[in-house]
């Protein structure tokens, strides 16, 4: 398997799965901004023009983030990532799944950004705090005290949880009535292929201020 990404993006939940996995896979690095990858033009990979896009071993491409992630549970095996299907832990890391992809991930992405794909300006961030706080509020609330979102059990909503806790980083929102988020965030960043792939994928791009 071949996963394209851009340091820090939301790619960052399948990479950190691929490598708790075991399984075999390469990396593709994308330049978001010219749209761009060392094979060439990348929206001939992913006509979407973002990551991440994850190359199966038959050659055909998967795209959108919540997918990706169920797709390489599967592949791993031993029901390890992704509980059995129609169980009900199956479903509660479906539910977590989708409800990152459309209320997390798609809120963090204000359209008056300029130039990068999280906000960069003071109005920007203003409008997406406004936007992100109360749904991370409520998985604050649902985490309740355990490391992990269902049964206190790591699976593959987490990772993808966690690049949503990494932009509260990123962003210098800080984790201010977020305790339990913030407990998540600190056992992620203890497991050895977390520190892994942070350390491999370096830093992303700067979010300074364009206004």
């Amino acid at each position: 398997m071949k996963l394209f990404y851009a340091s820090g993006a939301s790619s960052l939940a399948p990479h950190i799965l691929l490598e708790e996995s075991g399984l075999q896979y390469s990396v593709e690095k994308v330049n978001l901004d010219k749209k761009t990858w060392n094979g060439g033009n990348y929206n001939l990979i992913n006509p979407k023009s973002y990551v991440p896009a994850l190359q199966t071993d038959n050659g055909k491409v998967l795209t959108e983030c919540a997918v990706i992630l169920e797709y390489i549970a599967i592949k791993a095996g031993n029901n390890k990532f992704i509980a059995k299907y129609d169980s009900s832990e199956y479903w509660q890391q479906r539910i977590w799944l989708n409800y990152i992809a459309s209320e997390l991930h798609k809120n963090f992405i204000s359209p008056f950004r300029k130039g990068n794909w999280l906000p960069n300006t003071k109005e920007s961030k203003k409008l997406v705090y406004k936007r992100v706080f109360p749904r991370l509020k409520f998985v604050d609330q649902k985490l309740n005290k355990q490391n992990y979102l269902v049964n206190n059990t790591f699976s593959a909503p987490d990772t993808y949880l966690f690049v949503m806790t990494n932009w509260l980083h990123r962003l210098n929102f800080g984790f201010t009535n977020l305790d339990n988020l913030k407990r998540f965030d600190t056992e992620m960043r203890k497991r050895p292929a977390v520190q892994t792939i942070l350390k491999q994928e370096g830093l992303p791009h700067s979010l300074q201020d364009e206004s």
